[in-house]
């Protein structure tokens, strides 16, 4: 009996001081601090909240913020597919060197990345000097905001995608293959099915960056009002008028928003590994 004990001893204590520490610390670096965003939001009534969390400026950053994190995403979905899928089945020269590429957003200062964005999509930069020509500007518009979301969001799909690309057998589609399968429908109903929740995480941790993202995108959007303006800019500006009533409704919208879409994508997944399961 005391072997059997001592096999089944663990490293870390029990289940009630884990839960416990758990708790504790979730709640002192999470809870704690969206709870007195609620607080101080709701302080001065409901009147005052709504009116600073729904006037036209701040509304249409509501729409520029989501709408361009959105539209990241999905599009970050499908290249950093197709970025993950290349870097695990194939071999080519400047592999290694493409693979630690894609951390680079990972890696590098957020304020970095504006400058360098906007150094090389403007008028006169590299890139944004050969779209002039034809009086098409990318920064300092909606569009290089989109850039910008877009940069800082390719690696959470990548990152996400590959560790199951590595682990999927390949006998699969070579099984598929020889019953006659094409190509599309090997990839709709046996690749696809096992990468959704990866996707699906990839999809949720990229858009949740993109919302909250300032320092690579206050550099390229130019903040022009009711045009190129963040939500996160609007606080930022809100906190040097010491509106502090105005800054804390526009952060307790933007994490009620976030948290229903996060809430509806880890509910979809959820929703494809059961389904996955019973396959």
């Amino acid at each position: 009996m005391a072997l059997f004990s001592l096999g089944r001893r663990r490293v870390l204590p029990g289940f009630a001081p884990t839960l416990g520490f758990t708790l504790f610390y979730l709640s002192l670096i999470v809870l704690v601090p969206l709870t007195a965003v609620f607080l101080k939001s709701s302080g001065h009534g409901f009147e005052a909240f709504w009116t600073a969390a729904t006037s036209p400026r701040v509304m249409a950053s509501y729409k520029l913020s989501f709408g361009a994190s959105l539209i990241a995403a999905f599009i970050n979905l499908f290249f950093g597919l197709i970025l993950a899928w290349c870097i695990v089945r194939y071999e080519f020269p400047g592999k290694k060197l493409v693979d630690a590429l894609i951390d680079l957003p990972f890696a590098l200062p957020t304020a970095v990345a504006g400058i360098a964005l906007t150094a090389l999509y403007a008028p006169n930069g590299w890139v944004g000097s050969l779209f002039a020509k034809y009086d098409i500007k990318i920064a300092f518009t909606p569009l290089g905001i989109l850039l910008a979301l877009i940069f800082i969001g390719l690696p959470f799909i990548v990152r996400t995608v590959q560790p199951v690309l590595e682990d999927m057998e390949t006998e699969l589609e070579e099984a598929a293959a020889s019953l006659g399968a094409q190509r599309w429908t090997t990839f709709r109903y046996v690749v696809l099915p096992t990468l959704l929740p990866a996707l699906l995480t990839g999809f949720a941790l990229a858009f949740a960056r993109a919302v909250g993202e300032y320092g690579s995108v206050i550099f390229i959007a130019g903040n022009i009002p009711m045009v190129s303006e963040i939500t996160p800019l609007m606080i930022i500006a809100k906190l040097e008028q010491y509106d502090y009533v105005g800054a804390t409704a526009i952060a307790a919208v933007m994490l009620i928003v976030s948290f229903v879409l996060l809430l509806a994508i880890n509910g979809l997944q959820a929703w494809s590994s059961r389904r996955g399961g019973k396959r």
